[in-house]
């Protein structure tokens, strides 16, 4: 799928483009002050978009000379009460100069039209609380800021022990 508007691109990236989408991730990381936990790889991140059933999807956004200039990334996944299938976004960025243009929305946009076209119950992603303007960004969307849930993570050290400690 892709669609433009004027000067604006937005297509499903494929394998080839897990190197743009890779240095696109480590701008994201950069401006959340993450640089030190992209610990992945363009290699890994090419595999994961390959096949039938990807682990993950992105939408790049490509402005006319086609450099990219954004992506959103997201996987599938499932809400057990609706019984229906979801879009988890994952990640949805744009470079600084390139804000304000309506890139994000048109990304976002996008990305709701895929969820309908696949029957999905609902689109969620989180934000840092530190965001401000992103969070504003959500509002002004029509998205619900939900006070009440929290992410609860297990990674590397913490995530092998557990895995390691709990027998069935």
């Amino acid at each position: 799928m892709s669609e433009k508007t004027e000067n604006l691109i937005l297509r499903s990236a494929t394998p080839d483009d897990a190197p743009i989408l890779f240095e696109l991730i480590k701008a994201l990381a950069e401006y959340e002050n993450l640089s030190h936990q992209v610990v992945g790889n363009v290699d890994a991140l090419k595999e994961h978009l390959e096949g039938d059933r990807p682990l993950v999807e992105a939408i790049l956004a490509e402005v006319e000379d086609r450099k990219a200039v954004g992506f959103a990334l997201f996987f599938q996944n499932y809400s057990t009460f609706l019984t229906q299938p979801g879009i988890h976004l994952e990640d949805i960025f744009v470079l600084p100069a390139y804000r304000r243009q309506g890139i994000g929305k048109a990304l976002i946009t996008y990305l709701a039209k895929l969820a309908v076209q696949r029957h999905c119950g609902r689109m969620e992603w989180a934000v840092l609380d530190w965001n401000e303007p992103a969070i504003a960004f959500y509002r002004h969307l029509g998205a619900e800021i939900l006070p009440d849930w929290r992410i609860c993570r297990l990674t590397d050290e913490e995530l092998s022990r557990f895995a390691s400690i709990v027998d069935f």
